[in-house]
């Protein structure tokens, strides 16, 4: 991972490259190599606008259904403007900080391929909103995730051509105004370049890569805070023990029960003498539900990985084969399941969660019920278990896949899209509600592991026992809950 990104056709990126772009912390600059495929191929289509009298869809054509309306040489320029301003029909919600700046890098990225017909100014100017921090208001609403997210890619590149609205310095602008104290200019759009910077799946992949990033920070909380849970309810160690996931040999399965042994090494809970003969699923099957959202996580990673490096717009322009391709690759049908795949696993990591908290607060295994004493006089941790089911069955509803769906649009022309952006906000929130039900499954844990003293977990459980109590104290009577699950919250987040 670098703070310093090249965009090169010839290097591919991989997630951990933007992490940094997330928060604005990367520079990213474009390599000469790219400089000169971006001109080269501005090159040849003007060229061949020149020379050729063959209609090419998007260039000197109208749009979807009007794809047989021929456009003047005269109104190639305004034709691309007019596609950005009518095509900026956002709604909802306004897109975070952290995704608006991937789409800016990812649209650049897509673009430094050459093969998409736009001047290298139009690329600059992407890195330059990124740079400084000048971020498009975007919407989440409003994309079919095929034809490329249209509306939010209209809504992110208004302000190149001087319109729309950002976000600057913390205040709401009018774009124009940014861009002239900035000392920016903005672009004359020139013949398809509209169309190349809405065509394209840089929304839904940035989306996707942020729900990634934040699923695999979250995951490796999982394991941890499953391992004091396994101590704070006495479990027994043999479930981890390699033998057991070798004759299966599913991948994620031993990562994870590695990762198990790892994390409960040294502990003083687990060698004591257990009264028990066996645990729970949720307990015991750890390795076994959380491996196959291991497996998931990879699989969806390759997918995004590729995406991260792909020309997606339409059509595209091969100068050294002397063609331009009017095909599909805006179709979002690779993220469109992926973000349904994505969602589901990381839904079953906080509906096993939800369910070791709901063990940890029933009076079992020589702790109190509901993780408190004088039980009655306190309601102790009975009702963030509610809060954690509710959440959990709001996931199983948020989980009813995108991709299976698809609607008519533009006339039939578009008949039949990905919906994976709605796939990819889905999962958003499907993150967001994991990291919700971890926090409330690390306060009970490290409740029920206070009263296993004086016995000590390992020295991984205990250092994440002692960050939740540096800012959460021992639960003793009744108290505003909400405050500790925030703080619990908070501690999760992503840095």
């Amino acid at each position: 991972m670098s703070n310093n990104l090249i965009l090169c056709p010839n290097e591919e990126w991989v997630l951990n490259d933007l992490t940094a772009v997330r928060t604005g912390e990367a520079h990213v600059s474009l390599s000469d190599v790219a400089k000169d495929k971006i001109q080269a191929c501005r090159t040849f289509l003007d060229s061949y606008l020149e020379t050729s009298e063959n209609p090419v869809y998007g260039i000197n054509t109208g749009f979807g259904s009007l794809c047989n309306t021929e456009i003047s040489k005269e109104d190639l320029n305004l034709l691309q403007n007019n596609l950005l301003r009518s095509h900026a029909c956002g709604m909802g919600d306004q897109v975070p900080e952290e995704i608006v700046r991937l789409m800016l890098v990812l649209k650049a990225k897509s673009l430094s391929h050459g093969h998409s017909g736009v001047q290298l100014a139009t690329v600059e100017l992407l890195l330059e909103l990124y740079h400084r921090n000048i971020l498009p208001i975007v919407f989440t609403q409003g994309s079919l995730g095929a034809s490329g997210d249209l509306s939010p890619l209209s809504h992110l590149c208004l302000p190149l051509i001087g319109e729309g609205k950002v976000m600057y310095k913390g205040y709401e602008r009018n774009a124009a105004d940014v861009l002239k104290e900035e000392g920016l200019k903005a672009i004359a759009l020139q013949s398809k370049e509209g169309l190349a910077l809405i065509n394209g799946t840089q929304f839904m992949l940035a989306y996707s890569v942020e729900n990634l990033i934040r699923a695999e920070h979250l995951f490796d909380k999982a394991i941890t805070i499953a391992a004091m849970s396994v101590d704070a309810f006495d479990a027994r160690p043999e479930p981890f023990i390699d033998l057991t996931h070798r004759v299966r040999n599913q991948e994620g399965q031993q990562i994870v029960a590695i990762s198990m042994q790892d994390a409960l090494k040294g502990s003083e809970i687990q060698v004591q003498k257990k009264a028990h003969v066996q645990d729970p699923y949720s307990f015991r099957c750890i390795p076994q539900v959380l491996g196959a959202s291991h497996d998931a996580i990879s699989y969806v990673l390759s997918i995004i990985e590729r995406e991260i490096n792909a020309v997606t717009d339409n059509p595209i322009i091969f100068p050294e084969e002397n063609q331009i391709i009017s095909g599909g690759n805006f179709h979002g049908q690779p993220l469109a399941l992926g973000m349904d795949f994505l969602a589901i696993a990381l839904a079953e990591v906080a509906s096993i969660s939800e369910r070791r908290t709901y063990k940890l607060i029933s009076g079992q295994r020589g702790l109190p019920v509901f993780l408190v004493k004088d039980a009655g006089l306190n309601s102790g941790f009975m009702i963030p278990q509610y809060a954690a089911a509710s959440i959990v069955s709001q996931n199983k509803q948020l989980c009813t896949p995108s991709s299976v769906d698809t609607i008519d649009s533009s006339n039939g022309q578009e008949d039949h899209v990905s919906m994976g952006a709605n796939g990819a906000t889905k999962c958003f929130q499907v993150v967001k509600n994991l990291q919700s039900v971890l926090a409330i499954e690390w306060l009970n844990a490290a409740q029920g592991l206070d009263f296993r003293r004086p016995l000590k977990s390992s020295k991984v459980v205990e250092g994440m026992h002692d960050q939740l109590r540096a800012v959460v104290s021992h639960y003793v009577q009744d108290r505003f809950q909400h405050a500790d699950m925030q703080k619990a919250f908070e501690l999760l987040e992503l840095n």
